[in-house]
């Protein structure tokens, strides 16, 4: 009978034993699943932070919130360690290298305008005898050239020169003719136009078959005059960059010959060109 007793309380002790590891177990996985679940939470929220700041600065770039003085390259400057006036003359350079057929000055939709383009600056050319809107897709950290308005002067279109001071001349008399209206980068324009006049060295170029003189190939030598704008590399994002040269006059002040509408002078580049822009 006490056999009996001790061996019932001995059960009840292990039961009692067992029930309070149970509860144990039970309290450790409570007590671990509301640690986890909050380490989650403040993990999905760094997650949610980190999203938003990203988004932030991403499409913090796509509205007009920003100094667009820290954009531009000032005239005196030295961008990628080359004058303002050297860039100039390389825009030349790339833009007679392209044939007509394929060239961004002539496209109305931005479909050429990575034609013969290499880092770290891209060129981008205004628009003849209608406003347009390109797009175009540009990689980031590269810087951005474009002439408002500009002139230039060869001695592969003006024969009877023979100088460089007599193409410096011709290309200084057909800018003088012009005024930039303006260049807005995101609705926000880029102020004091009138400081960025460059005129070049006298530089050689090179002009293949089908070229957008008309010409036979050939190389020659020109000067170059213009306001132009240069844009530092963008901040990955969409931008709608707009500018616009006039023509201060088109009377006959000045011989036929320098007057002619072609792609040397600004005669017929006096529309709106607009490009929107997405840097990746």
């Amino acid at each position: 009978m006490q056999n009996n007793f001790l061996l019932k309380e001995h059960d009840k002790f292990y039961i009692s034993l067992n029930k309070n590891k149970n509860m144990n177990m039970i309290k450790f996985i409570i007590i671990l699943s509301s640690f986890m679940t909050i380490l989650i939470l403040v993990n999905l929220n760094n997650v949610v932070s980190f999203s938003e700041d990203f988004s932030n600065q991403t499409t913090k770039t796509n509205n007009t919130n920003f100094d667009i003085s820290i954009l531009v390259f000032e005239p005196g400057s030295s961008p990628f360690n080359l004058t303002y006036a050297d860039w100039t003359v390389k825009w030349w350079q790339w833009a007679y290298s392209i044939p007509q057929t394929i060239h961004p000055a002539y496209d109305d939709t931005g479909k050429f305008c990575k034609e013969n383009q290499k880092e770290p600056v891209w060129f981008f050319p205004g628009t003849y005898q209608h406003s347009v809107i390109r797009y175009c897709e540009i990689p980031y950290g590269v810087g951005i050239l474009f002439p408002v308005l500009n002139s230039e002067c060869s001695f592969a279109e003006y024969p009877q020169m023979k100088t460089k001071e007599e193409l410096s001349n011709c290309a200084k008399k057909i800018q003088d003719k012009t005024v930039p209206e303006f260049v807005t980068l995101n609705g926000v324009n880029i102020p004091n136009l009138d400081n960025y006049r460059i005129q070049s060295d006298i530089f050689k170029f090179a002009l293949p078959e089908n070229n957008i003189l008309d010409l036979p190939p050939k190389i020659s030598q020109a000067v170059s005059d213009g306001n132009w704008v240069f844009l530092k590399p963008l901040p990955p994002g969409d931008y709608e960059l707009k500018f616009k040269g006039n023509i201060k006059t088109t009377n006959n002040e000045t011989n036929g010959s320098i007057d002619k509408d072609e792609f040397a002078g600004p005669i017929g580049w006096n529309y709106s060109t607009t490009y929107i822009l997405t840097v990746k």
